[in-house]
């Protein structure tokens, strides 16, 4: 009985997975399987054949399990050029590096070839500068120069995220014209459509795929054009872009430089790619590190990533520790019942002010606050916080006071003295975290640091002291007001 509700429950655990991870899971097993035979030559047949049962992309996420030396054997188990460059395009920066350090020059020439340009800038971001230069000096010199073009723009913008390679000709052109044109480029994705320049090559207008098959090939470009309505410069930010898409619920957005000129295309896959970077850039932010969470990172260097932030947390930690001390001096018996309440009070001081911060955060990284509606949000946030503080005051002052009434009075002589200094401090304490919870991303925004490190650790640690200084000192100060 007991086996078949265990089977039951791993049937249940089953379906709640996602394909992914069943896949991964899958992989994963398979692979350690390989690898663990006693013969090379076993092992080549087998890696082999799940190269062929599994698609490029679903084993560059596999790969970053397995041990450095045996990524360079499952990448040359790909039978495809294709499924080489899918494969170093998905996998992890440690897995591409290792790949990279046995694959001979000509494989490297052969690879970055194929690859499209934006795709190749970003894989070549993760190389040191030496490396960097060599592979400029082996690859073709006509790629090399679209690399190194697409490389100088700044690594967060329009012109990172953006191909060079698109189809776009001049408007005087038939249907036929283009479609053999692109018969003979078959490696560049036309399924967005192809954009239109007029005779001193500027951006008119654009033909989505299906009027390139719905028209009779004789019609002109011009003729079967839609208007562009919107387009950006290489240094358009990153998060800019973002808003476009999400706004406009674009599939595409042209680059053009000053002149009016095409330079490039921002499809709708790389914009996804960027969201997902910027999500994790912003957790990484919240938790107090920047450190590229990976299984396979080394100890060290997720110590050397994190311990930075929490140096800050450990010096509060001793300020705390000092304002306790200095308090607990005092001689009065109903001030030592105070500090039982420390953790209560640091807690939700610190909620509250997290609360409040991430709030603004996500209206400021989504431009909903403008130089305008800033002192409205700021009033608001600063209001709500203190009348949750208010509330929660009230109620502990409440609970304290009942608690002693029933039973044997734990906290000492005069149990509405203690209330209404623990709930006057709580109200002090949660004001304090909205005050730093609400000003704390507009300073950093205004002085142009990600305001998504407010909610980490250097705000939760300067709360801490903050909010308990505070309680402190109403709490000293009504007890001197109850003559205790």
């Amino acid at each position: 009985m007991e086996d078949s509700n265990n089977k039951d429950y791993e049937n249940q655990v089953d379906l709640m997975q996602s394909p992914t991870t069943k896949i991964d899971d899958l992989l994963k097993e398979k692979l350690e399987r390989a690898f663990h035979k006693k013969t090379s030559q076993v092992i080549s047949h087998d890696i082999a054949k799940i190269a062929t049962q599994h698609s490029a992309i679903d084993l560059a996420y596999a790969a970053a399990h397995l041990p450095f030396h045996a990524r360079p054997i499952l990448y040359d188990s790909l039978q495809t050029r294709d499924a080489k460059i899918n494969f170093i395009i998905n996998t992890t920066p440690e897995t591409r590096l290792t790949i990279f350090r046995y694959m001979p020059e000509r494989e490297v020439k052969k690879l970055f070839e194929k690859m499209p340009t934006d795709e190749a800038v970003f894989i070549l971001d993760d190389m040191s500068e030496r490396r960097f230069k060599r592979f400029m000096e082996i690859i073709n010199p006509k790629q090399a120069k679209k690399i190194l073009e697409q490389k100088k723009h700044k690594r967060n913008s329009a012109g990172r995220l953006m191909t060079s390679d698109f189809f776009a000709f001049n408007m005087d052109k038939t249907i036929k014209d283009a479609a053999n044109f692109i018969h003979d480029h078959p490696r560049i994705d036309f399924t967005k459509g192809i954009f239109i320049l007029n005779d001193n090559q500027e951006l008119k207008g654009y033909v989505p795929a299906r009027n390139m098959v719905v028209n009779h090939e004789e019609a002109f470009l011009k003729q079967v054009m839609r208007p562009i309505l919107h387009k950006v410069i290489a240094e358009v930010k990153r998060k800019d872009i973002i808003d476009l898409f999400e706004r406009y619920k674009l599939l595409f957005l042209p680059v053009v430089d000053e002149k009016e000129k095409l330079i490039g295309v921002i499809a709708g896959e790389d914009v996804l790619e960027a969201m997902e970077d910027v999500a994790d850039e912003t957790f990484a932010k919240i938790s107090g590190t920047y450190e590229n969470v990976s299984n396979e990172e080394p100890i060290m260097k997720r110590f050397l990533a994190r311990s930075p932030w929490l140096i800050v947390t450990l010096i509060a930690g001793f300020i705390n520790v000092g304002i306790i001390s200095s308090f607990q001096s005092k001689e009065s018996v109903l001030l030592t019942f105070v500090l039982f309440f420390v953790p209560l009070i640091t807690g939700m001081s610190g909620n509250i002010g997290i609360q409040c911060s991430t709030v603004l955060v996500r209206s400021i990284a989504f431009g909903l606050i403008t130089k305008r509606t800033r002192a409205e949000a700021i009033f608001k946030e600063l209001l709500t916080g203190s009348t949750i503080g208010l509330i929660f005051g009230v109620v502990c002052g409440v609970i304290v006071y009942l608690m002693n009434l029933i039973g044997s009075s734990p906290f000492g002589t005069n149990p509405f003295a203690l209330a209404v200094m623990v709930g006057s401090g709580l109200i002090g304490a949660c004001f304090t975290g909205s005050f730093l919870g609400v000003f704390s991303p507009i300073f950093f925004a205004k002085i142009g640091i990600d305001p998504a490190i407010a909610a980490g650790p250097i705000v939760t640690a300067f709360n801490d002291v903050l909010s308990m200084s505070i309680y402190f000192i109403i709490s000293y100060s009504l007890s001197l007001l109850f003559f205790i």
